[in-house]
């Protein structure tokens, strides 16, 4: 095997590289999270099949909607909610708690940490929110629609994302699958500001009030570094039921709750507190919550005619364009204008086609689109199904579209993917990081000799074998001729 090149270094200070090689850590910690996300992104395309065959055979469909609907919860607290609105409301929390958790650590310790390295994926992450939610305000302008839902298209579920590439079996080199991971978490931030300010009813004072001090009352035990889930559970719960009772929607409490979590490691720390967190719960969000929230909401009728309506109505129309057309012009033209405005240059090893495949996969929408879409339609669940099918059928599309793309580089993703792998002196650590290191050659020196000398004494045992004046003893004594010094 060929040395490893040595990450690139840029040219000058004015010139950096895109999609170049992770630092070891967050190579780590990315694969950790992606592996999570993709197991429990099968378990969610598992789930919207199965609600979409729930909903769809005859004899059964009657159960979908009495099942969903059933309510159950204390209603002295206000708390009698269907089984869909607990998985929305309830379920979705724990989804929007790591969401907090991750974005915290993003900004303390992983690449949003530095201005000059965040600056692309939060500028493609934005434009890829920008270019749908314009798509569908031109589709509904043009078609007379409702402008309520323009921001059901501009989020990106990562899960469904990780789903597909699983499915179609394409291993994206780490890079790529960290700049998608960090487009998800921007997603998941604009799209928290967005459910807080443009989905928030009639606010009630003291429900408020009594929300943010039981997150100020968690702030201060975190801070004071108490331990116990059996104070924090209790406490996360009645935040929760304030945060929903107060008019803002439940999710923000999550949210605000995985912000407040320490996300840096101190001296003797192997994980902080928030990694620890974030890697006990997230089986839970990615595994159990999110498929329950997609079993009790991707249930929709998808006959001939609930299909036509998707492309004859503005609304749905303006959905599945932002999706399919939006997201992928958005990331991909902001990326692009990016690198080309701060100089970066893009690791030799990929190509921007790779890019446009990323950003087509940023079109599935799923878990986050449904909830807005719910939110913004809440008037008319007519619409709001209607336009649940369209975020279905748009997340489709770009699925299929970002696959098709994705196969015709899988070629070169292997490859790339197995250099990043390799560890051929056995130390736990990928050859490509080593490149830098001294001992690192020597251990490899020594393989090579260890390797040579073992060839070199099969080639006389095997020279030995076929007796004298074997054209193989002669390859052999040659050889050994060879490696003497002269």
């Amino acid at each position: 095997m060929a040395a490893p090149r040595p990450p690139r270094s840029a040219d000058s200070p004015s010139r950096r590289p895109f999609l170049g090689l992770l630092s070891l850590p967050e190579r780590r910690y990315v694969a950790d999270a992606l592996r999570t996300e993709t197991v429990g992104g099968v378990v969610l395309l598992v789930a919207a099949v199965a609600a979409l065959l729930w909903a769809n055979i005859p004899a059964v469909s009657a159960s979908y909607d009495t099942v969903r609907d059933l309510h159950f919860g204390p209603a002295a607290l206000g708390l009698d909610l269907s089984l869909q609105h607990w998985a929305a409301d309830g379920l979705l929390a724990v989804f929007f708690f790591v969401a907090g958790i991750e974005l915290k650590r993003e900004l303390v310790a992983g690449d949003l940490r530095d201005p000059k390295a965040a600056a692309l994926p939060v500028i493609a992450a934005l434009c890829g929110m920008a270019v749908p939610a314009l798509v569908y305000t031109a589709v509904n302008t043009a078609g007379g629609g409702s402008l309520g839902g323009w921001a059901v298209p501009t989020a990106t579920d990562i899960a469904f994302a990780l789903a597909v590439l699983a499915v179609i079996g394409t291993s994206l080199p780490s890079a790529l699958r960290a700049f998608l991971l960090t487009l998800a978490v921007v997603d998941d931030l604009f799209a928290i500001l967005i459910i807080a300010v443009f989905f928030t009813g009639d606010i009630r004072l003291p429900q408020l009030a009594g929300a943010l001090a039981g997150l100020a009352l968690m702030w201060l035990l975190l801070r004071a570094g108490v331990r116990g889930w059996y104070l924090y559970v209790p406490l996360a719960t009645a935040v929760w039921a304030l945060m929903y009772n107060s008019g803002i929607h439940a999710t923000i409490a999550g949210v605000a709750m995985g912000l407040m979590l320490r996300c840096t490691r101190r001296e003797g720390e192997e994980h902080s507190p928030g990694e620890h967190i974030e890697h006990l719960v997230r089986p839970l969000s990615a595994g159990v919550a999110v498929p329950l929230f997609a079993l009790f909401s991707a249930g929709v009728p998808l006959s001939g005619g609930a299909l036509a309506q998707v492309f004859a109505r503005p609304e749905p129309l303006g959905v599945v364009l932002g999706l399919v057309v939006g997201k992928t012009v958005g990331v991909f033209g902001g990326t692009w204008l990016t690198a080309r405005f701060t100089r970066a240059e893009l690791n030799e090893d990929l190509a921007w086609p790779d890019v446009l495949a990323v950003a087509g996969l940023s079109g599935i929408g799923f878990t986050v689109s449904l909830l807005i879409g719910e939110l913004a339609f809440a008037d008319d669940p007519g619409l709001a199904e209607e336009v649940k099918a369209a975020v279905l059928v748009g997340s489709l599309v770009a699925a299929v579209l970002a696959g098709v793309l994705l196969k015709l580089r899988d070629r070169r993703y292997r490859t790339l993917s197995a250099a990043e792998e390799l560890d051929e002196d056995h130390d736990g650590i990928p050859d490509v990081y080593e490149a830098g290191n001294p001992e690192y050659h020597l251990r490899m020196a020594r393989i090579h000799e260890e390797k040579a000398a073992e060839h070199r004494r099969l080639a006389r045992a095997a020279a030995d074998s076929r007796g004298p004046g074997g054209t193989a003893e002669g390859a052999a004594g040659s050889s050994a001729a060879g490696d003497r010094p002269a």
